[in-house]
């Protein structure tokens, strides 16, 4: 099991949290999606996670990435 954790621009609420959580959760290999409003971060858990399809599920949900915190 590896983790990923990013960075996230413009999250602000639960319905936020919910998006990216639907999204990501969608992407093959994820496990988990843990968001934190709080700190503005997504960590995801799961095997052979693919970062940009991570980076891309979360633009597509309507926010903005930075680069991993950890891999």
């Amino acid at each position: 099991m590896t983790q990923k954790q990013y960075n996230v621009t413009g999250m602000s609420c639960g319905h936020c949290a919910a998006s990216i959580r639907e999204e990501v959760s969608e992407v093959p290999g994820v496990t988990e999606v843990v968001v934190d409003l709080t700190a503005n971060a997504v960590t995801v858990h799961g095997t052979d996670l693919d970062d940009q399809r991570l980076r891309a599920a979360i633009v597509e949900a309507g926010y903005g990435v930075a680069d991993p915190v950890s891999a």
